[in-house]
């Protein structure tokens, strides 16, 4: 990467494209080392940072939404925060031009900028699933489906039929990926629990459905954590059904690609993520729709642009030929070392390049069960469901003491369900532009 000297005039402009894992950290870092040498402008279109792993457990009412999300302005004090989404970014100009909440639109210039703009729902072109299905990306999905869960049991519970009973006690997720299975374990046992208050349903079973194509639940780990993970949403009545997925969704039902028709009010689509379609505009280089940049996170020809998290291809020297996983544990060292190269190339340090291997893997399932592998050692019940709460717990950038409240209420006087009615279903829709997915 190209060095520079530091400044003399005018404070260096630094922007950061998203408030992610990657972009969070990239900026607290930048803050921290450059104290007060450079301007540091944060562009997202939240006002906080989202820790997502924890989100299901506000699906499940474990935790309140706020819990989960810490404002930019306390955890990056110093940074200058604007609220917009990023609709251009002029390579050439070296300006990037926003849109707020409200309509309005404006323009910075930078002389360093690191795009850490994250990732989006990736949908397949399944046909009915943009219409009927819900993801579960951000607090809204969240509460969407929290009440979604909630009422599709009370409504069970008055239905004079039995088809429709069942079908409304009938849950579908697919992506056996973190996400999916996260959101199944968890929520089987929400839904279980919920059921039990209504003598009407003692009859019907409550039903969930996990599907994926891949040959196993959580594919992408060690097949140690996959079996734990597979264990105990079996346990919990989860029917796993690895090797198929959904053909077509319709209003009250899904038809597999078995063939086989499941009825059904509830589709969650977990199925994965793509890179943020942003980058695909900048005419620059991209493999899969990530961003290329070499193992310093810079882009080639463009040393003052770095990208690091889901939207980078950054080389994964450990496994030459192939490029970082999309993981939070990625996003945030590349986080830390965009920081840390950007301030080198303002006299700052010096610039590294990128290698990291993997330290383990934690899934919460809820309650006392999880699966983790810290340092490979793998765990399974109580003890990996304290090495993950506290990797959670360590991880988080503030909220932690009300974190940790919220699980210890929960496991003293349980949690409260009731609709909220904040967030609709049409405001939290899936994309509806399919991609290549090659």
């Amino acid at each position: 990467m190209a060095r520079t000297p530091a400044p003399t005039g005018p404070l260096p402009r630094i922007v950061v494209l998203g408030a992610g894992f990657a972009g969070h950290t990239a900026a607290k870092a930048l803050l921290r080392k450059l104290k007060g040498r450079a301007r540091v402008i944060v562009i997202d279109q939240l006002d906080h940072f989202l820790y997502l792993p924890l989100l299901p457990e506000v699906a499940v009412g474990t935790l309140e939404p706020r819990r989960v999300a810490v404002p930019l302005a306390r955890s990056l004090k110093g940074a200058e925060i604007v609220l917009g989404e990023v609709t251009t970014i002029d390579v050439e100009n070296r300006s990037v031009s926003w849109r707020d909440p409200e309509g309005g639109a404006g323009t910075q210039a930078y002389d360093h900028l690191v795009i850490a703009a994250g990732s989006v729902n990736k949908l397949l072109p399944v046909p009915g699933v943009a219409a009927y299905a819900h993801g579960f990306r951000g607090l809204p999905e969240a509460l969407y489906l929290r009440d979604h869960m909630i009422r599709q049991i009370e409504l069970a519970a008055t239905a004079a039929d039995p088809a429709e009973r069942a079908s409304r006690c009938t849950f579908v997720v697919v992506g056996a990926g973190y996400t999916g299975t996260e959101v199944a374990a968890q929520a089987a046992s929400f839904t279980a629990e919920l059921a039990k208050a209504h003598p009407r349903l003692r009859d019907t079973p409550v039903r969930w459905l996990l599907l994926d194509l891949a040959p196993r639940v959580l594919p992408e780990l060690d097949e140690r954590l996959s079996r734990t993970a597979d264990r105990v949403l079996r346990e919990r009545g989860v029917e796993v059904r690895t090797g198929q997925s959904v053909e077509e969704a319709l209003p009250t039902c899904v038809r597999l690609t078995t063939g086989e028709e499941v009825p059904t009010h509830t589709l969650i689509w977990c199925v994965g993520v793509r890179p943020d379609p942003l980058v695909e505009d900048m005419g620059l280089p991209t493999d899969r729709g990530r961003l290329v940049v070499g193992t310093d996170l810079s882009v080639p020809g463009h040393p003052e642009i770095l990208a690091c998290g889901d939207v980078a291809a950054v080389p994964d020297v450990t496994r030459p030929g192939s490029v970082t996983a999309m993981t939070a544990q990625h996003a945030t060292r590349q986080g830390t070392l965009a920081a840390r190269n950007v301030a080198a190339a303002l006299g700052v340090g010096s610039p590294r390049s990128y290698e990291h291997h993997d330290l383990g893997f934690v899934v919460e399932l809820g309650g006392t069960d999880a699966a983790a592998n810290p340092l490979g050692i793998p765990l399974s019940g109580f003890p990996a469901a304290a090495v993950t709460r506290g990797y959670h717990l360590l991880s988080m950038p503030g909220n932690r003491i009300r974190v940790a409240a919220d699980w210890l209420l929960d496991a003293v006087v349980g949690r409260q369900a009731v609709q909220l009615g904040v967030v609709r279903g049409v405001h939290v829709p899936l994309e509806t532009v399919p991609h290549d997915v090659s």
